[in-house]
């Protein structure tokens, strides 16, 4: 188990969306979240109260959490200076990224010699199946996006708790390591062998109440040349009852891809839901949720109205404006 509070590490991180993993743990597990620990050159802020190793330890944090998720998961010199003291001063590390803490000799050496504890998240505990696409009782919904980091995992955590509220039966069922970092579970589904990745999906969503509804967390877009196999990993071994598809209006082009630009919501439609009938042939698209982060309250709400009108789907920002009409359009299947 991780240890909480944590000291949320926010590194160099170039912009806020680097810092995504410590973005989730902020939004959606507060209690848990002491403070942050920003480098020299970092321009992420999670609004928390900046503080120093030991400041942080004062104040009764237990795990430094490398809250980053850089292009490869990498970690580099600069921050393993950080993670050396951290350990020094008393903490247990956590982190997802490809590059192991296990696979650090000097950060092993130091963790032995104080008696802390390396997390990595990002490695699979279980020995997966392969899929065999068989058809499992309960309802799994699952967003799809146009582009990486548009946010799928807090449309699946705005549904899931909207269900909740309503005494609906719902389960979010994290896939990456922010909703394992905010969530105890899940599957590190990037990390998994490509054969045994739909099978690790259908491991995390099993037979289940009829009623009942699994939010499995989206992870890279089928447009995405980096990551499209993950998503369809997701696509088949999920199974969905229902996509939403997912979208940031606002971006100059793919993330980490200048010469790509983000597909049309029609287009993310015509390519997911044919894919998603493969595994369930009745698989319905049955809403859309925007990231309306960088856009004015006026202009957020006039261009949902204006995606609602042309996709002839309910279209919210689920976290700044509730996931209601997602959640109405899900019970009405």
């Amino acid at each position: 188990m991780i240890e909480t509070p944590y000291l949320l590490f926010l590194g160099d991180a170039p912009d806020q969306l680097a810092a995504k993993v410590a973005q989730g743990i902020k939004d959606w597990r507060p209690e848990n979240a002491v403070g942050q620990f920003r480098m020299e050159g970092c321009k992420a802020d999670m609004g928390l109260t900046d503080m120093s190793l030991v400041e942080a330890r004062e104040a009764g944090a237990k795990t430094l959490v490398i809250g980053v998720a850089n292009r490869g998961g990498v970690i580099s010199q600069e921050w393993k200076k950080v993670l050396v003291m951290a350990l020094e001063e008393g903490f247990d590390l956590a982190s997802g990224l490809h590059n192991l803490l296990c696979d650090e000799p000097d950060l092993i050496a130091v963790a032995e010699a104080t008696g802390q504890k390396l997390h990595d998240v990002r490695v699979p505990e279980v020995e997966y199946p392969i899929a065999n696409g068989k058809k499992r009782s309960g309802k799994r919904v699952l967003a799809v996006g146009t582009d990486c980091s548009v946010g799928k995992m807090y449309t699946a955590l705005c549904m899931d708790a909207e269900m909740r509220k309503r005494g609906m039966k719902s389960t979010f069922r994290a896939t990456g390591q922010t909703g394992i970092l905010v969530t105890g579970d899940g599957v590190p589904l990037d990390a998994v062998i490509a054969d045994f990745m739909a099978g690790s999906v259908e491991w995390l969503t099993p037979d289940n109440d009829e009623d009942h509804w699994d939010h499995i967390e989206g992870q890279g877009s089928l447009f995405h040349v980096s990551y499209s196999g993950v998503t369809m990993a997701l696509i088949h071994g999920g199974q969905p009852d229902a996509l939403i598809l997912a979208h940031e209006p606002t971006r100059d082009h793919m993330r980490g891809l200048p010469e790509y630009q983000q597909p049309s919501l029609q287009e993310l439609r015509d390519l997911a839901l044919p894919l998603a009938k493969v595994a369930n042939p009745a698989c319905q698209v049955v809403g859309v949720s925007v990231n309306t982060q960088h856009m004015a309250e006026d202009e957020a709400k006039a261009y949902l109205a204006q995606v609602e009108a042309d996709m002839s789907l309910p279209a919210t920002d689920p976290f700044r404006f509730g996931a209601s009409k997602l959640v109405d359009a899900l019970a009405a299947l």
